[in-house]
């Protein structure tokens, strides 16, 4: 399976150039995929006098990620619009968020943002002659800044300066000074850069709604304000340079991206928080329509069996498809890996091409351990594996195979079911495990296959060693383990059925491959396990062949015949 959607050429243009556009067309343009504006109507005056000026800043910390290509691509929205937009390197608030980039790698790290920020920005066919970069401390560490500082501290509460970076600013017992400062200098930045507005995630809101109660304190104007809203990691939580599992670095290979989406969280048929549908909505369809090819769309190659090759060129129809079970994860994880890789191939050949920038990576990110190593004049020590205890206490081998005996699957009952408050096809289950075990709360989309009253009370058996996910604000510590099988345009999905005798707190066990020590938050162990999972034409479920079982009798598949167990 392939998804053929070329990368945009460096070259690219809007197909409509922004003279030609009406106020209303410009406006759209600007606000569209966004959570949030604060200002519309400035930014619709402004709009229909001259061009907008806006900024967008990053601190340059952990290496840049895919979720930058969110805002870069709205920005090319912006440039479309013929905005004018000014790119902030904030190094001072790198330094001053809890030191996240240390004094003396400042200066590197700053250029590493830019130079990878820029050829991002070619890879998706955006000039950055059109765009200003400005570097903080070149304006933030002058008189009349720093005293704009004293200013906002005397008329600012620590309470207000507090609340303000509650979402943003890394938040401890004792926050140090620079922690409380930050929202403020965020927020002198609107009119030291002479901008009519700011563009940010919608975690910034508290900041942006800070600037525009305090500014006009100081006898500055009040700006506008545009969010973005925040797409989920691919394990289905915020996407953050400190979680290596959560992303994918704009620098990693094909082969790291193809591994890294193999394992995200992408369960069948449900939308929230899948970082994978997140992605395409946020940057590869409105890519595509900038480019103006969207009407090539994206397409999916599959096997006749599986229905044949099928491309969307209209986002909502791919989503309800595979809210629908139309569009299978694994064919949904190879299409996001290619269209990843096609962004990511102009920027690994811009790095490859120039030593400088290889040696600039070195600089930015240096190996800490080496470093340190050398100065004493000692060969470095490899660093050691963390210990993973296991729910039994024992420490398993990192060097043990992917398989069936490092999940924990264990019998459980259905104690209580309710529909999720904020999602009709999603059933919140409370399970039960015997005594000695604790419950958990289960979030799973089985409303429309199950029903309730048939869900309650009854046993089940669950995956309980995956990393807890977030679903519509609720955590799923767990998930059931049910068949499925698509017949046509139909999905069948049931409850696998334990044997009789099974009570809470089972486990399941298949023979020849060992029992009793799991990993901890095994998502991506479950992600090499689940293909080999099977219910044959007898109904029994198997792993590689062999079967599942509870005390010697074996789990099965009610109805469904050569289905697939997730």
């Amino acid at each position: 399976m392939t998804a053929d959607l070329a990368p945009v050429a460096a070259t690219t243009t809007a197909t409509t150039s922004a003279s030609s556009l009406s106020v209303e067309d410009k406006y759209k343009l600007i606000t569209r995929g966004l959570q949030e504006v604060l200002g519309e109507q400035e930014i619709r005056q402004i709009v229909a006098e001259r061009d907008l000026v806006m900024y967008w800043g990053t601190a340059p910390t952990g290496k840049p990620h895919i979720g930058y290509f969110v805002p870069l691509t709205k920005i090319a929205d912006f440039l479309a619009a013929g905005c004018k937009v000014k790119v902030l390197m904030a190094d001072l608030h790198a330094y001053l968020d809890n030191q996240k980039a240390p004094w003396s790698l400042l200066k590197h790290r700053t250029r590493y943002y830019e130079q990878l920020i820029k050829a991002t920005l070619v890879s998706i066919g955006v000039s950055i002659n059109q765009l200003e970069f400005v570097q903080g401390t070149d304006y933030q560490l002058k008189s009349n800044y720093t005293l704009d500082v004293y200013r906002l501290s005397a008329v600012v509460s620590q309470h207000d300066f507090k609340r303000a970076g509650a979402e943003v600013v890394k938040q401890t017992d004792h926050p140090p000074l620079s922690g409380l400062l930050y929202p403020g200098l965020q927020a002198l930045d609107e009119e030291y850069l002479g901008v009519d507005a700011q563009f940010g995630g919608v975690d910034q809101r508290k900041i942006f709604t800070f600037a525009q109660d305090y500014l006009p304190v100081l006898g500055y104007k009040k700006r506008a304000h545009l969010m973005n809203p925040m797409i989920p990691g691919l394990m289905g939580t915020k996407m953050s340079s400190s979680d290596p599992d959560s992303k994918i670095d704009l620098l990693d290979s094909a082969k790291d991206v193809e591994r890294k989406v193999k394992r995200a969280f992408c369960e069948e048929g449900l939308v929230q928080d899948n970082g994978l549908l997140a992605f395409l909505k946020s940057v590869v369809f409105p890519l595509a329509s900038l480019k103006g090819d969207g009407a090539a769309g994206m397409t999916f190659n599959r096997k006749e069996e599986f229905g044949g090759d099928v491309t969307y060129t209209d986002y909502a129809v791919l989503e309800a498809d595979y809210s629908d079970r139309k569009l299978h994860p694994g064919d949904l994880k190879k299409g996001v890996a290619q269209a990843i890789n096609n962004l990511l191939d102009p920027i690994r050949k811009i790095w490859a091409n120039d030593p400088e920038l290889d040696a600039l990576t070195k600089l930015a990110y240096p190996d800490t351990t080496t470093t340190a190593a050398a100065a004493a004049g000692k060969q470095p020590k490899q660093p050691k594996q963390p210990k993973q205890k296991s729910a039994a206490g024992a420490t398993p081998s990192t060097d043990r195979p992917k398989d069936i005996s490092r999940i924990e699957l264990r019998v459980g009952k259905v104690e209580k079911v309710d529909f999720h408050p904020d999602a009709d096809s999603l059933y919140v289950e409370t399970i039960s495990y015997g005594e000695g075990m604790p419950s958990r709360t289960v979030v799973s989309g089985l409303a429309r296959y199950v029903e309730r009253e048939a869900f309650e009370g009854r046993l089940v058996v669950t995956i309980n060693n995956l990393k807890p996910s977030k679903l519509r604000g609720v955590v799923s510590e767990a998930m059931v383990l049910c068949a499925s099988r698509r017949t046509g345009d139909e999905d069948a999905v049931e409850l696998v059925s334990v044997p009789e005798g099974a009570k809470p707190g089972d486990l399941v066990t298949c023979e020849g491959f060992g029992t009793g020590v799991f990993d901890q938050k095994n998502t991506k162990v479950w992600a090499d396990v689940q293909p080999d999972l099977f219910a044959g034409q007898d109904g029994i479920c198997t792993y590689k062949g062999v079967t599942l079982q509870v005390g010697g009798q074996p789990l099965r598949a009610p109805t469904l015949k050569d289905a697939a167990l997730s």
